[in-house]
């Protein structure tokens, strides 16, 4: 991580951003895809010229050491990175940004800040990075029930407290980005190897309480799977969980509270489980005639019990955009890695899986160890994985446009995928000329995957209009989230709920489970202070 902050608008640290060739081509595939020689492109404001309003609340003496109502903390802190949080914010539409913003040394500061949300009617929200793309994170008061609103910020806890290396394992605070983690991990020799999309300006707490999906396709998907022990601190106290590898005993405390999203508590730490840091890899990209017969050799990979560490497939259009492929054919980009073994085995019988289903590799790869330690850097794979990185600064210039530009993730079992597929890939390109009169474009890739079933991952372009882009963003989301949830799949597989995906989730959770989890709130959170809207009402 470098000293510079973090962006009010827009993703990553100020000075980051793509270079001027990187812009070039993705406008160039953007002015392709919809007949343009150019867009209505307006001016996103500075921080200089918001309009914040006044805090209804100001900094109490006994928290302004951690504690400020700055302009730059509170316009930072107002969204997170959805499209209508783009777009709101490229507006100049800061009304919703917090009074002030916290940022707790420890957990006693924690709890004093929910002392003082409580006792001034406040909500309280939990930062991590701010990289929710399903608005997880911006403050929202009613003016009834809730009078104004607070940020919480945790990057000051941002150590690896302890590490125990013969149980693999670190006692981690919340507060610390992906890069400050691994690196403080590193010289103890190992990695967590939680690798989001986010990585760079995301946290250990945000991961957990969204269960953030990482590096790994296959076997440790989520964050859920590397925590062994939490420390939460909730308005009513603190609830740490036992440190065990497993246990049997009752509901797990731990599944609670990993993706609760901020509702129930602010995770101060966590145990996590360590991974050794890889020494082995193998890698490879395939081509395949369809997008169908690619993933027909997803599923026997998965189902063969080999585990590879990365499974992507890319149809087409979407290997076409990213320049992986020049859109005849779809791409599976594989790999395989360990920090005790080398992996020739696997990656043979995982490209006998491709083969079985017509799949090719990709002939500039040859065979032998060096070539395979670097062949997720080469070839199609490389330059996908490149891309994958970068994408999210290409919003900063394609909002401004006016292109709708975003995504939507799920999963769904190998039984329905196929029809699936065609069901919500159609129903996003009728919303997308409805709401928009042009016609635009749905690709798929795969994120995870599982014996049982993968992740496709759907992303969307549309021509908007300035005006009327959140209408029209909204009314393509609910046709494509309609169709997901109609078709049996679930509304996130990564992404989490927030506010944009509750319609979803209120239709997908079983209903006494939401009188069961309303009730967890009301006795954790007797106010509702905590991030009310997400995931409940109470």
């Amino acid at each position: 991580m470098t000293d510079a902050r973090l962006k009010h608008y827009g993703w990553g640290r100020e000075g980051e951003g793509m270079s001027t060739e990187e812009r070039d081509f993705v406008l160039s595939r953007y002015k392709q895809k919809f007949g343009r020689a150019a867009f209505d492109t307006i001016v996103v404001p500075g921080l200089e010229d918001l309009a914040l309003p006044t805090p209804r609340v100001t900094v109490p003496a006994s928290l302004s050491r951690f504690c400020t109502s700055e302009r730059y903390d509170r316009a930072a802190h107002a969204y997170g990175k959805s499209y209508p949080d783009y777009v709101r914010a490229m507006h100049g539409d800061y009304l919703c940004a917090p009074d002030f913003v916290a940022y707790p040394r420890d957990e006693k500061e924690i709890s004093a800040v929910m002392d003082f949300a409580g006792s001034a009617g406040a909500t309280l929200t939990p930062f991590g990075g701010g990289s929710s793309v399903c608005g997880g994170v911006e403050p929202r008061v009613d003016g009834i029930r809730y009078k104004a609103a607070v940020t919480l910020d945790l990057r000051n806890l941002n150590k690896v407290v302890e590490v125990d290396a013969t149980s693999r394992a670190a006692l981690i605070e919340a507060g610390t980005y992906g890069p400050s983690l691994e690196a403080q991990l590193k010289v103890h020799g190992f990695s967590l190897r939680h690798f989001p999309q986010s990585f760079e300006y995301s946290t250990l707490g945000g991961w957990i309480a969204t269960r953030s999906g990482g590096h790994f396709a296959s076997l440790y998907t989520h964050i859920d799977d590397f925590v062994e022990s939490l420390r939460v601190i909730a308005p009513r106290g603190v609830v740490e969980t036992r440190r065990l590898p497993g246990s049997g005993a009752g509901p797990s405390p731990d599944r609670l509270f990993i993706g609760s999203e901020g509702i129930l508590g602010v995770i101060s730490c966590a145990w996590m489980r360590l991974q050794p840091r890889p020494k082995f890899r193998a890698g490879a990209s395939v081509r395949f005639a369809s997008f169908f017969k690619a993933a027909r050799a997803v599923r026997a990979i998965a189902q063969a019990g080999l585990y590879p560490s990365n499974c992507r497939i890319l149809d087409p259009a979407e290997a076409y955009n990213t320049a992986a492929g020049d859109g005849s054919v779809a791409i599976m980009v594989l790999a395989f890695e360990s920090g005790d073994h080398p992996l020739g085995v696997w990656m043979g019988r995982a490209l006998e899986c491709c083969a079985d289903h017509g799949g090719s590799r990709e002939q500039a790869q040859e065979q032998g160890q060096e070539q395979e330690q670097d062949a997720h850097l080469a070839g199609a794979a490389g330059i996908w994985r490149n891309a994958f990185i970068r994408m999210p600064y290409a919003r900063e210039f394609l909002n401004p446009a006016g292109i709708i530009n975003d995504t939507f993730e799920t999963a769904i079992t190998w039984d329905r995928f196929e029809d699936f597929h065609d069901k919500v890939k159609a129903a996003t390109e009728r919303a997308i000329l409805q709401a928009t009169g042009v016609r635009g474009e749905v690709t798929c890739r795969f994120t995870h995957i599982y014996p049982d079933g993968p992740a496709p991952y759907f992303s969307f372009h549309a021509l908007g209009r300035h005006g009327a882009l959140i209408k029209q963003w909204q009314a393509i989301k609910d046709a494509a989230s309609d169709a997901l949830i109609e078709a049996g799949g679930t509304i996130t597989h990564h992404h989490a709920v927030g506010r944009d995906h509750r319609p979803w989730y209120d239709r997908q959770r079983p209903e006494l489970f939401a009188t069961a989890l309303r009730a967890a709130k009301r006795e954790l959170d007797p106010t509702g202070m905590l991030n009310p809207g997400v995931l409940i009402d109470l």
